[in-house]
This record gives structure tokens, C-alpha cells and sequence, in this order.
């Protein structure tokens, strides 16, 4: 659709109401926050003015991933911080993120709709990025179809700080920035892989202890493609201990029995999201969260300064 000379002046949200007028307001909302309905390419804000001649295109989700299609489930969530706009989460190892097929229930966004029934309204409940399964950190969740679309925007902006603590193979000697971008693996289409007709992909990451034959690391993100730490640190040759899709359990012969088996046997990726910094999307503050390490990542650790 293109805006007419007669829609100059008046809001984007409404303009589309009219055209879409078969659709509830609160679900134009929705799908003008997550991006399915765009004013020329872009997802803009609902209240966005029309200059007339712009381009107005709506690729409209099918109805089975709609959130209310959900189930809620009383499932136990650890809330770190919460306001009438958001939540920010302590997401557990193990814990997928939302609902797939063949993976319906025991999600965060079962959780989250049993928490929160109003997130219903809002694209995916609220989740505006995500965690690997394996992956442990802070989350946030957007309570509002402003926030979410505040969030979204900080996200694409590169604005949000994100930093992991990470424990990978090898000795590195100094931090860098790896700068290369990721997109679907040639042959693997379930896995990412470093490819030059992905997206941009940028990661930070300085060493914060060495040990032998490993090292500690905080990572931070510019951007956030799937898998990015995970696909970038192998591409580097530094997998992530317990990473069975990109990694490597290739243990020197040096190290001692007892701790070649905690490598071995670590249950999963040993990657963390520790920090989490926004502008609050309702009181523009400058807000960052921190999270500890949980305690296998610690055990880990500690398992490799023993030797």
C-alpha cells in the first residue's frame, strides 16, 4: 500500500487500522512493534507521522505462531528486576526461550504468560532477543507493545550492553574484536556458520584469566545473530567448553585425569550473560543489571586454576 496524499499528517497506527480494518487494534500494534507490518522497510514507531508516498507493507504472521496460541505453565522464574513496563529474568541453563514445534511446554514463555497473562497481547509474550537453551543470564521482557518496540529498536541500534562470561579452549594471548559475518551453515542448515552472504556479526572479547591449555573470557556483543559467541569463538579456534555443535573436545595429554573429565563431562556450553543495560524505554534512565556466575561455571573454573 502506498500512503495517499489524504493520509499526510496522520499517525501510521491508524492509517493502518483503516486499511487493515478486518484485524483487533491491539493486534496491529503488535505487528507493527515486531516488524511484520514496516513503512518503507523499516519498523517505525505506531505514532510515526505520514509525509505521504511512503510504502506501507504488512507481512502478516500466520496464526499458529501467535502467543496466544500458548499454553501458560506454573513454572517457577527467578525475577531480578520488574516495573509496570518489563521484566529482566534469571533464565537457567536448560531452559528453552518460547515455544517451537515439537516444544510446547516448559518454556519461558509458558512461564511468562502464566506470570503475566496481558503479555498474551505482545509479540512472542514480550521476549525481544533470546538465549541459547544452554545458556544461562539475564533476559528481558517487554510488559508493553511501547516497550517492546523501545527494546527492538536499542537492540537494532547496537545500544544494549550485553557481556558473557565464556570459558574456551585454547591459550589466547590479548582480547580483539572478531568481525565477521554469520548466516545458515552450506551444509547444516541447523546449525550458523561464518559466512559471507550473512548478516553483520561483530563480537568483542578481552581475556580475563589465563590458565593452561584455557582460557576466561568476557565477551561482549555489537550485534546479536544466533549462535554469534558460539559460532565466532570457533571460528577463531577457541570453542567453548561443553559446545557439542561448534566446539571440540580435543584435551592435551598434559592434563590430569580428574580434570580432563570435568571438561569432558561439562553439560553444556560454558557461556553466561552477565550484564544487561538498557535505556528504560519509559523514563529514558540508564539502567544495567548484573548476574553471577552460576555455580558449574564457578566449579568449572575453579576446576581449571587446581590443574
Amino acid at each position: 500500500m502506498q500512503v495517499l496524499p489524504e493520509h499526510v499528517g496522520e499517525r501510521f497506527d491508524r492509517v493502518v487500522a483503516a486499511w487493515l480494518s478486518d484485524y483487533s487494534r491491539a493486534r496491529l500494534q503488535a505487528w507493527i512493534s515486531d516488524g511484520s507490518i514496516t513503512l518503507n522497510d523499516q519498523t517505525v514507531a505506531p505514532k510515526t507521522k505520514l509525509k505521504g508516498g511512503e510504502s506501507i507493507v504488512a507481512a502478516l504472521p500466520e496464526p499458529a505462531e501467535a502467543s496466544t496460541t500458548v499454553e501458560p505453565q506454573d513454572i517457577p522464574l527467578q525475577i531480578h528486576y520488574a516495573d509496570d513496563h518489563l521484566f529482566v529474568i534469571e533464565k537457567p541453563a536448560g531452559m528453552v526461550m518460547h515455544t517451537a514445534p515439537g516444544n510446547y511446554s516448559g518454556t519461558m514463555q509458558n512461564a511468562l504468560l502464566h506470570l503475566d497473562p496481558q503479555l498474551a497481547g505482545i509479540p512472542r509474550s514480550g521476549i525481544v532477543h533470546r538465549l541459547d537453551k544452554d545458556t544461562s543470564g539475564l533476559v528481558m521482557i517487554a510488559r508493553t507493545l511501547e516497550s517492546h518496540f523501545s527494546l527492538v529498536q536499542q537492540l537494532q541500534d547496537r545500544s544494549v550492553h550485553r557481556i558473557y562470561d565464556a570459558v574456551v579452549h585454547g591459550e589466547m594471548v590479548a582480547g580483539s574484536t572478531i568481525d565477521a559475518p554469520i548466516g545458515r551453515h552450506p551444509v547444516d542448515r541447523k546449525r550458523m556458520a561464518v559466512n559471507e552472504k550473512g548478516k553483520v556479526a561483530v563480537t568483542h572479547y578481552r581475556v580475563l584469566k589465563k590458565f593452561p591449555n584455557h582460557c576466561h573470557i568476557g565477551v561482549k556483543l555489537e550485534t546479536g545473530r544466533t549462535h554469534q559467541i558460539r559460532v565466532h569463538m570457533s571460528h577463531i579456534h577457541h570453542p567453548l567448553i561443553g559446545d557439542t555443535v561448534y566446539g571440540r573436545r580435543n584435551i592435551p595429554a598434559s592434563v590430569s585425569e580428574e580434570l580432563k573429565a570435568m571438561i569432558v563431562g561439562f553439560p553444556r556450553q560454558a557461556l553466561h550473560a552477565k550484564e544487561l543495560g538498557i535505556e528504560h524505554p519509559a523514563s529514558g534512565e540508564e539502567i544495567r543489571w548484573e548476574m553471577p556466575m552460576p555455580n558449574d561455571m564457578q566449579r568449572l573454573l575453579q576446576g581449571l586454576h587446581d590443574g
